[in-house]
């Protein structure tokens, strides 16, 4: 005998199919304002400015890559992008040589500060001024058990 599914409820599955259109919408809403006002993906954005907050603005690719939500592949074929930009660069880790660190430079420096004001705006357009501030630490709140739920050691 096998255990029956516990289907969604029709409130449960209501809220589901909405949060999943969101989980597609909101990147690609994100991800179309840099494109067009700063020339990046949404992820490339997450590096610079994860980058941009880390001591010495330097992370190991590794550390980076969990940061960004982000295989190590896809983060490589990304900062392969952004150092043809000039905008990092990447180094060996002088801690540890079998690790390589991601470095931002002045000009990605430049970069971040250029595209976060925009950003902010679109972020704040699309999810904050939509939400009251009980909403906010309802929305946070929702979204770490989530991530635990799916990462219980990461979160």
């Amino acid at each position: 005998m096998t255990d029956e599914p516990r289907w969604l409820g029709a409130d449960e599955l209501e809220s589901w199919r909405t949060t999943a259109a969101l989980l597609f919408a909101l990147p690609a809403a994100l991800d179309a304002q840099l494109q067009r006002d700063a020339g990046i993906s949404h992820f490339e954005y997450l590096i610079l400015a994860a980058l941009s907050e880390a001591p010495e603005r330097t992370m190991r690719m590794s550390t980076l890559a969990a940061h960004c939500e982000g295989s190590l592949p896809r983060l490589s074929q990304a900062v392969s992008r952004l150092e043809k930009r000039a905008w990092v660069r990447r180094t060996p880790d002088p801690a540890d040589g079998r690790y390589t660190l991601a470095v931002l430079t002045g000009e990605g420096w430049d970069k971040v500060v250029a595209t976060a004001p925009g950003h902010v705006a679109e972020v704040r357009r699309l999810v904050f001024d939509r939400t009251t501030k009980a909403q906010v630490r309802q929305l946070g709140d929702i979204a770490g058990r989530i991530m635990r739920a799916i990462d219980p050691n990461g979160c």
